[in-house]
């Protein structure tokens, strides 16, 4: 593809031209024509297969802004494909189609970003960073660890990309510190991306992967809790910054360097510091235990957001600086899940697939893809074109939830370029970072993320869910 634009491109052609001529080939011109791998399909198929070809486009082009491609989604749903339903005596509100877009998992993560909101008015993240950095001493190896752990359990609760911006102004001038060609120089700089890639995995509030997975799931009566999603996660997640904390230290060694953190004068906690800090603790022993009580995950989201702006903690601007475009995001993934699964396209897509092989091959395959997929794509647009295509399958129900955690973990594991991910731009702008250095260690994090679709994933996973 890349290939093919690059001509095009020689000859004049700019390249939103040209993916703006692929959309309107699959819109307009693809449906009036006798495609022989449509054959077979009833026209609300046609139609559903389409959409999910126009929005996989337009994720991978990002010749639009994705949360754009969320309501060319909805659209679609109402005006080309529900008529389509209609017209085969299937006839259905236009709810289904709103539905996603004020869901419970919306919620979910609507509350996970007012806390987040609410930590870094507070300075609650800043603080927590500094004591935590202050505790190592400036041993480099326990320094290492404290940034790794930092960035790790922040991404859990707020934006990665919030927290990659705020420790790369914390840490750089540390690796600033030490003389230019020093190897853990790099490897400072290095461990906030990756950290806070992998801390998003912990929490189903810590990355839109995360969420998109839990609403797919919970379709096919598959519910994971917040509680039941930590304890699927976090095993691998303290394995992989582990193993992150060895290869850095193993490949970007310290040598003699001594870091001097210095000391910050921590001011008393104020009022509004307490309250927030109730709020954060209240709210994550809500979403723990929540569930033991038939409370759902986005009904407790509900208790930051009143409580935060009741206690005027955040305002109306903080209200409209909230991350609106990634909520619409998730929700055009999840919306187009309704199309696959209101056209029974699943069965049509078992039909694609060779009947034999194993359920490990095809585990393989599909994460295989999430992770190339991940890499020079936004990881919720890869989650949100693969999920619903592997919900869609007649897979056991063990089968199925292995396979939707597998898939969800590598799409946050693909981490190799400056633009796999927002952290990765962030610290590769600071200078002090290369590609090379990315590949190198973005590579591992690929392949353990792999590797886990083949162990961790039957073993644990399954043991979990029994």
């Amino acid at each position: 593809m890349r290939a093919v634009l690059n001509f095009y491109q020689g000859l004049g052609v700019h390249q939103a031209k040209l993916w703006a001529a692929l959309a309107l080939l699959i819109t307009l011109v693809l449906p009036t024509t006798d495609w022989p791998a449509l054959s077979g399909l009833n026209p609300a198929q046609v139609k559903a297969v389409l959409i999910l070809l126009l929005a996989a486009v337009l994720w991978v082009s990002e010749w639009l802004p994705l949360f754009i491609v969320s309501f060319i989604i909805l659209a679609l749903e109402l005006l080309w494909l529900s008529p389509a339903l209609a017209q085969l005596g299937q006839p259905i509100g236009d709810a289904l189609f709103f539905a996603p877009f004020f869901s419970n998992i919306i919620l979910l993560f609507l509350g996970g970003f007012v806390l987040s909101s609410l930590m870094q008015k507070a300075g609650l993240d800043t603080r927590f960073a500094h004591w935590i950095l202050q505790l190592t001493q400036g041993e480099p190896s326990t320094t290492l660890a404290g940034i790794i752990a930092v960035c790790a359990f922040l991404s859990m609760w707020m934006s990665n990309t919030a927290t990659a911006a705020m420790m790369l102004t914390m840490v750089l001038p540390l690796a600033e510190r030490l003389r230019v060609g020093t190897p853990f120089r790099v490897g400072l700089i290095l461990s906030i991306p990756l950290a806070c890639n992998l801390g998003g995995i912990g929490t189903p509030i810590g990355t839109p992967p995360n969420a998109i997975a839990m609403s797919y799931l919970a379709a096919k009566d598959i519910q994971v809790s917040f509680l039941e999603w930590m304890m699927l996660t976090l095993p691998f997640l303290l394995i992989a910054l582990t193993l992150l904390w060895f290869a850095l230290l193993k490949v970007y060694p310290p040598g003699t360097a001594r870091l001097d953190i210095g000391t910050v004068e921590a001011e008393p906690l104020r009022a509004r510091q307490w309250l927030s800090i109730g709020i954060f603790v209240l709210t994550v022993l809500g979403w723990l235990v929540g569930g033991q009580f038939g409370i759902k995950t986005g009904t407790v989201a509900l208790f930051p957001i009143i409580a935060a702006f009741w206690l005027a903690i955040l305002d109306q601007s903080d209200f409209r600086a909230l991350p609106w475009d990634v909520l619409f995001m998730v929700a055009g993934g999840i919306a187009l899940g309704v199309a696959i699964d209101i056209t029974d396209m699943g069965c049509v897509i078992v039909g694609w697939l060779p009947s034999t092989g194993s359920f490990t091959l095809l585990v393989g395959a599909l994460v295989l893809v999430a992770a190339l997929l991940g890499t020079v794509m936004s990881n919720t647009a890869t989650a949100g074109l693969l999920i619903p295509l592997v919900v869609s399958l007649s897979l056991p129900t063990e089968q199925l939830f292995v396979l939707v955690l597998a898939i969800t973990l590598n799409c946050s594991m693909a981490m190799i370029l400056p633009v796999s991910t927002p952290p990765n731009a962030i610290a590769f702008g600071s200078g002090v970072i290369s590609v090379k250095d990315l590949a190198r260690m973005g590579t591992l994090m690929a392949i353990l993320g792999l590797v886990t679709a083949f162990t961790l994933g039957p073993l644990y996973w399954f043991w979990v869910l029994n």
